[in-house]
């Protein structure tokens, strides 16, 4: 399939690698910084452009990876209402490209995707949605030829799914961020966690998560929960952090 890619960012990127090791031809790829265009168009074997007016009509498919704050911009000022157009947003609803074509859709990668950390799109789940069958089953080959999980999903099922993706993956990153936060100011390094954080992973991939909660609060020992509370008494937003979330799994497990 000839696919012009809108975008040059973390998702641009692994799409565009992905979909060019399927055997697709990326033959445009557009973004607002020259640069970052000619980056990833040279990876690509693509055209780099940085306006829209560059745009040509040879593409099959017209695939939008950018922030979810600019999709609506960027879609008004595309030209091609007959042709297919699709955003790769979690967040974002299909009627977002209402009226800038008639052939719309969305392709979901759920994973997190850092340019310089590569990864198998074999294993990465892809949800999908499209305004009419014709382009659904378009949607639905292009998925399965570049991951093995592919599934049909609602605007409203998609949004969801991203906000716990949030929790799962976003939410808990930041927590590694304030644990390493802790460990530096007592000289400790964040690599004597990694054990930790493997296993953790490992179970809930087996496992239900509900089942695997382990720790103070999920003791209920309040005694060990005041000692922590006493020793990030000097911060005020961890403490809070903590006293909240052992509140919350206390509750859970009566």
């Amino acid at each position: 399939m000839n696919i012009t890619l809108l975008g040059s960012g973390n998702v641009a990127t692994h799409l565009g690698l992905a979909l060019k090791a399927a055997g697709h031809d990326i033959i445009q790829v557009w973004s607002r910084s020259e640069v970052n265009a000619v980056a990833l168009a040279e990876k690509l074997g693509a055209q780099p452009i940085s306006a829209i007016s560059a745009l040509n009509r040879s593409a099959e498919l017209y695939l939008i990876a950018v922030k979810d704050d600019a999709i609506a911009e960027l879609v008004s000022a595309l030209p091609f209402p007959d042709l297919t157009i699709v955003h790769t947003s979690g967040s974002t609803s299909l009627s977002a490209l209402a009226g800038v074509s008639s052939r719309i859709g969305v392709l979901y990668p759920i994973q997190t995707l850092s340019k310089d950390k590569s990864v198998n799109f074999k294993e990465i789940p892809i949800a999908i949605e499209a305004n009419t069958e014709s382009v659904a089953n378009m949607l639905q080959t292009l998925a399965e030829s570049i991951s093995s999980k592919v599934i049909q999903l609602s605007s409203e099922q998609r949004v969801t799914l991203h906000m716990a993706a949030v929790f799962a993956c976003n939410f808990t990153n930041y927590f590694y961020t304030v644990a390493q936060d802790i460990l530096a100011k007592e000289h400790l390094h964040f690599d004597l966690l990694r054990p930790l954080i493997i296993e953790t992973a490992q179970k809930v991939l087996a496992h239900d998560p509900s089942q695997m909660q382990t720790g103070p609060a999920r003791r209920h020992d309040q005694h060990t929960v005041n000692k922590h509370l006493e020793l990030l008494k000097a911060d005020a937003v961890y403490a809070k952090l903590y006293d909240s979330l052992s509140t919350l799994i206390m509750d859970r497990y009566k």
